[in-house]
């Protein structure tokens, strides 16, 4: 079965963030090239999301909403609604997801 997938106001944003931040601070292409990585990584989601796993900040809280798969350093944040895929959130792996997580997803 092939699943839809959604990106979020929010997820767009962050995309949008770390192409900023790499196309002003490492050499010129390399953000159109991470850009359309993580573009495919995000759409491969159509076919077998549920391989993704529950991130560990949101384990802790007893959240199992959400999964999580990898690109790199980035983590890509994403809720399965029956046959949609939302992805919520794109973040590098130094970033502090906690409050992040909890004030975006849960809306706390």
């Amino acid at each position: 079965m092939m699943y839809s997938v959604y990106v979020v106001a929010d997820a767009e944003e962050d995309i949008f963030e770390i192409y900023r931040y790499v196309a002003t601070h490492d050499i010129p292409g390399k953000a159109e090239t991470l850009f359309q990585n993580l573009k495919e990584t995000i759409f491969s989601l159509t076919a077998q999301p549920v391989r993704g796993h529950v991130p560990p900040e949101l384990e802790r809280l007893k959240v199992f909403d959400f999964l999580e798969i990898h690109y790199k350093p980035y983590r890509i944040i994403y809720q399965i609604i029956e046959i949609d895929v939302f992805v919520h959130g794109v973040f590098g792996g130094r970033r502090n997801l906690q409050d992040i997580l909890q004030q975006r997803l849960l809306r706390v």
